[in-house]
This record gives C-alpha cells, sequence and structure tokens, in this order.
C-alpha cells in the first residue's frame, strides 16, 4: 500500500465533530434525570435504574447504553458504576456536586443552531454584557448557583498558586457569587474582600457569603465594572472567567481602573479563557470567545499575548502569564509600582 493512500484523509474527525452535539444531549439529560445519582443511591442495574428514573424500560435502555458507551457509566457484570469524575462531580448532595454547572450553557442550545444567521448579522454589536445586564434577583440566583458549583473549587486553587499572606483587602471584579473572596477570606483571617458585581448579582453575593458566615470581612458592593468606580486602596485585585465576554476596548479600560484603584504594590490577577500568544488555541477559548456572537455583544478570544498587552497599557510591571486549569483557563498578573 502506498505511503498516500495510507494518509488519505477521512471524514471520521469531521463526523465526531458534527455529532457532538449528542453527547451533550446524553450528559445533560443525564445529570436532569439523576441517573448518576441513583446509581451512587444503589440502583445499580438496568432495571432498578429506569424504574428509580421513572423511565419506560426503552427509554431507560437507551440513556443508560448511552452512558456507558460514553465511559460516563461503567459495567461491572450486571450492575452499573459511575466513572471516577462523574462520581466526584455529579451525584446530588456531595460536596463537590457541580450538575448545575453542567447544565448551564443549555439555554444558548437553540442559538448555537442558528449561530451562522448570527454570524451573517450587520447589527452593531452591544458593549455591554446582554446576558446579564437586565438580571433580575432570581436570574441571578439562577446563574450563579451554577458558578458557585465550580467557583469554590476555582476559589481554592487560586488561593494553592497565590500566596495572600500580609494582604489586606482583596477586590473580586465581577466576582459573580463571590466564591474567591470567600475562600480566600476562610484561609486568612485578617484578610476582608469586596465582591463587585451588578446589583442583583451583588444581593445574591450576599447570600453565599452568609452561607459560609464571613458577613463580617467580605462585603458585594454594587458596581457595573464597565461604568463605575473601584474602591480605592486594595492591595490585590481579582478579575475572573468574564475574558470572552467582552472586547479588547472593554478590557483594556477595566485593566486600567483596576490598576488605577489599587494601592502602590498592589497586584492584579486576570483568570480567563485565552487564546495562546500565536492564537492557535486551545479550542475551548475560541469557542467562549465564538459564543458571544449568540447575544451580538462585543465578546471574543482574547489572547495571552492581548492580555498582557492590557496590563502594560495600564502601567503594570513584572508581567507574567502562567497555566490556571491546563488547556481551559490562563492567569495572567501585574504589580503596579509602589
Amino acid at each position: 500500500m502506498s505511503q498516500e493512500t495510507t494518509s488519505r484523509p477521512t471524514t471520521v474527525r469531521l463526523q465526531r465533530m458534527v455529532r457532538a452535539y449528542r453527547e451533550s444531549a446524553a450528559l445533560m439529560a443525564a445529570v436532569e434525570l439523576g441517573l448518576f445519582t441513583k446509581i451512587a443511591e444503589g440502583h445499580d442495574t438496568e432495571e432498578a435504574l429506569g424504574k428509580a428514573m421513572g423511565l419506560t424500560p426503552l427509554h431507560a435502555e437507551r440513556i443508560i447504553v448511552a452512558c456507558v458507551g460514553l465511559g460516563l457509566v461503567e459495567r461491572d457484570g450486571d450492575h452499573l458504576k459511575n466513572a471516577p469524575d462523574v462520581d466526584r462531580f455529579l451525584v446530588q448532595g456531595q460536596p463537590n456536586y457541580a450538575g448545575e454547572w453542567m447544565l448551564f450553557t443549555k439555554p444558548d442550545w437553540n442559538e448555537w443552531g442558528r449561530l451562522s444567521q448570527h454570524l451573517a448579522s450587520q447589527t452593531p454589536a452591544r458593549a455591554d454584557n446582554v446576558k446579564v445586564s437586565d438580571f433580575t434577583v432570581e436570574d441571578a440566583r439562577r446563574y450563579h448557583r451554577a458558578t458557585y458549583s465550580i467557583g469554590r473549587g476555582a476559589g481554592r486553587l487560586f488561593l494553592r498558586q497565590v500566596d495572600l499572606t500580609g494582604k489586606k483587602h482583596l477586590i473580586d471584579i465581577g466576582g459573580g457569587s463571590g466564591a474567591y473572596c470567600i475562600e480566600a477570606c476562610k484561609q486568612y483571617p485578617d484578610l476582608r474582600a469586596s465582591v463587585l458585581d451588578l446589583a442583583s448579582v451583588a444581593e445574591v453575593a450576599r447570600e453565599f457569603i452568609a452561607e459560609n458566615g464571613v458577613s463580617d470581612r467580605v462585603e458585594a458592593v454594587a458596581c457595573d465594572f464597565n461604568k463605575d468606580p473601584f474602591p480605592q486602596g486594595a492591595d490585590i485585585a481579582v478579575m475572573a472567567s468574564n475574558l470572552p465576554m467582552y472586547g479588547r476596548d472593554e478590557f483594556r479600560a477595566v485593566v486600567k481602573k483596576a490598576h488605577d484603584a489599587l494601592a502602590p504594590g498592589g497586584e492584579m490577577h486576570l483568570i480567563g479563557e485565552a487564546l495562546n500568544a500565536d492564537r492557535t488555541g486551545p479550542a475551548d477559548a475560541a469557542l467562549w470567545g465564538l459564543s458571544e456572537a449568540l447575544v451580538n455583544g462585543t465578546g471574543l478570544s482574547h489572547s495571552t499575548a492581548d492580555v498582557e498587552s492590557y496590563f502594560r497599557a495600564a502601567g503594570f510591571q513584572d508581567i507574567s502569564t502562567l497555566p490556571f486549569v491546563e488547556g481551559v483557563l490562563m492567569r495572567t498578573m501585574g504589580r503596579k509600582p509602589g
């Protein structure tokens, strides 16, 4: 067989990609039906699991076989068990449960099917984030139940990477549920923190703050970071997981405003879904940027080089970028001259 024949491209990769929505649908349905939770509760045969979910035998067989085929559920003879990551993150009642986060993007489902139409639109993009700008308190509560489920772990990861010893005041710009501030103040008893977000979101953040018993040191401040001033004199600023939601001009302005608000010697950490410097990936960051077409915002995929340029333009020094979650999130930091 010739080299030309053996290296000829096939459609396998393209077919897998074009039908990937079915994998998403199966995982979401399993979460919504409580399939993984039922297995953990002991309903670990196909018949018992189907009954526990309230499904007909035919539909139960379909979703169970799909979950096994996707590696979400494993067979052990006639019994079923959750894959290790599923068992850790998708069993309700467990401390690491992240089921809400798995369903976080489901409201966008229908609009992804209209992506080409969104991209063909000539309507000028909106600088505000339409996803959250009109949030009611109930909208914010539903949205940030999902972000908090994953944000707690991200907050603890940040504390493993960044030593806050000696820091006095942390501001979290667009801090949502307040997870970073909550985890930081739990670990550092001399630290106080401010969650800066829209008024409806700040109200919900106060609920999470109270639940965690840190209301004496963590405040939630109504603040639209595109328009409102930041508290002055903090010695550390964090901005996490907002990166693809806004354009370059918006981010350049926010980083500059954070720099000016920090005390001399203060530092900023921007954590986000960034492309690598040569803009060749990763795919996750590229797709988060693409998703902003669905709401016609200015958001896009920023590269690590872009982010570092925002820090330099603002006046930060000692700028560096490191992986935060490999292949998913990057962390850029800089220090204000002091």
